[in-house]
């Protein structure tokens, strides 16, 4: 699990799901376990989207035509103290099959992808041929469970110097494989200062823009070598939207500056679970399911960004933290003319 985290954060979010004993979940039916992966993975999917929202930006001041710069940018996105991320609660009631092998019938906090509540048991019962069946397992942790509080990401972008203050930037990772899983980022965005079109330009001591940035990460996870459940062509495809938009100030200083944001942040993220899934144990053996479910999550929120570059000739490197419903902890090492 934890050589997944060393590629990328949706590795991480795949990798999780991966460890899941479908078989387990499926026995509950396939409404209680499209119920219950939603919400298991739903902060993780969140803190992807504010992950994927930063970096956008460095300084206010746009580069002027054909100024370039070129960054390798990296992201921790942390939530060791997002006790309320950490856990959901798991009302039976809401369950068709689901229900706790202690203290039935009452609902319970239960471990999100992110949390660490362990060895929470669980059972499936139903009848078989005119005999009562009953199937229990234990629901999986989450990565700080395994001692790990925050969700990597990171990639190579690029940015150049248009006209009248305007500045396009891209951003990407080229499609990584890591044992079963795949991983590949692209991401677009524009700034535009609006102090380059100021009489007063090259006097001004702050320069003043606007960012738009958009970043799309895709993977999947083929669970063939998991034997995770019975069935053919089993895998997990996930696709990540994240949306920017945000006003930036930075002092205009030779040697290190220092800028900030306000920003909003729009995101989507959809995980389907493919393939057929055949359910051996418990009251829906030799079920199957077919492509059983996808997985919606839609994010939006406000953030703030305050940050510091370093420039040294053509060298330079920032270092921002972003507040937000996830924080995230950004570096960059850039490289540039202007």
């Amino acid at each position: 699990m934890k050589k997944l985290l060393a590629v990328l954060c949706l590795c991480t979010s795949l990798g999780l799901m991966a460890q899941t004993d479908f078989n387990d979940v499926f026995a509950a039916g396939v409404e209680d376990a499209e119920q219950f992966t939603t919400d298991y993975m739903e902060p993780l999917s969140e803190s992807v989207v504010y992950s994927l929202a930063t970096g956008w930006y460095n300084t206010a001041d746009a580069k002027p035509f054909g100024g370039f710069e070129i960054s390798i940018i990296g992201n921790i996105t942390g939530f060791k103290n997002k006790t309320d991320k950490k856990t959901f609660i798991l009302d039976p009631n809401d369950y068709q099959n689901l229900d706790f092998v202690e203290n039935p019938g009452t609902a319970r906090a239960v471990s999100t992808a992110l949390g660490d509540i362990t060895g929470t048991r669980v059972y499936v019962e139903g009848e078989v041929a005119g005999f009562t069946t009953r199937k229990e397992f234990t629901l999986p942790s989450g990565l700080s469970g395994e001692g790990v509080d925050f969700v990597p990401s990171g990639y190579i972008q690029a940015s150049v110097g248009l006209i009248k203050g305007m500045e396009i930037k891209a951003r990407f990772l080229p499609k990584m494989q890591y044992e079963d899983a795949s991983v590949g980022l692209v991401g677009i965005g524009l700034q535009h200062d609006f102090t380059k079109l100021l009489p007063a330009d090259k006097i001004l001591p702050v320069a003043i823009s606007a960012v738009i940035g958009y970043t799309n990460i895709s993977g999947d996870y083929n669970l063939e070598n998991v034997n995770i459940a019975e069935g053919e062509n089993q895998r997990i495809e996930s696709n990540i939207n994240s949306w920017n938009f945000s006003a930036v100030v930075s002092t205009k200083l030779p040697i290190i500056n220092f800028y900030g944001g306000l920003g909003y942040v729009l995101g989507k993220s959809v995980t389907d679970v493919l393939g057929t899934y055949r359910v051996t144990e418990g009251p829906l053996t030799s079920e199957e399911f077919i492509d059983p479910f996808s997985i919606t999550k839609k994010v939006s929120g406000v953030t703030g960004t305050v940050g510091t570059k370093l420039k040294l000739g053509f060298f330079r490197l920032n270092a921002e933290y972003n507040l937000g419903e996830f924080n995230t902890a950004t570096l960059g090492i850039n490289f540039g003319f202007r």
